[in-house]
């Protein structure tokens, strides 16, 4: 079943984090940006829950992408599924619902980007009408402080 993310999800969305994603976060730290972004009219979280037990199986965030250069749109930030129920339609359905989201909203696109050498992920997007338009780098930069200062 499809819907949106509450908070008592947490524990299960570090579990999928860390399994699907590579993603080691703490719980409470997942619990403390759960409860912000659910807060936040600009991300939209949903999840798909396995309807017998009511275990979450994985999830799609989104945020508004707003620019000077192109209409409102929506940039996934992560999609994940646990890796037992990959390859049976719950990513496709957490996009589905991400679009139906965006149509209510009168968003213009979807974007997402996704790791050079995630190329299943790649055919499950351009599978699911998402077309691969350009390569990228990604530059970051921490703000934390290595020598405390």
């Amino acid at each position: 079943m499809l819907r949106p993310l509450v908070i008592s999800d947490a524990e299960a969305l570090q579990v999928i984090n860390k399994l699907s994603l590579g993603y080691q976060f703490p719980l409470d730290r997942t619990q403390q940006q759960l409860e912000k972004l659910l807060g936040d009219a600009h991300h939209i979280l949903l999840g798909l829950e396995d309807p017998g037990s009511g275990r979450l199986l994985g999830y799609v965030h989104a945020e508004v992408f707003d620019t000077l250069y192109a209409e409102t749109g929506l940039n996934v930030l992560g999609l994940a599924v646990l890796s037992d129920w990959q390859n049976q339609g719950i990513g496709k359905k957490l996009m589905k619902g991400l679009e139906e989201e965006a149509k209510k909203h009168s968003y213009s696109f979807i974007r997402l980007n996704s790791g050079a050498q995630r190329k299943s992920a790649h055919a499950f997007y351009g599978k699911i009408g998402y077309n691969g338009d350009k390569l990228q780098k990604r530059f970051i930069k921490s703000m934390k402080s290595i020598d405390g200062f």
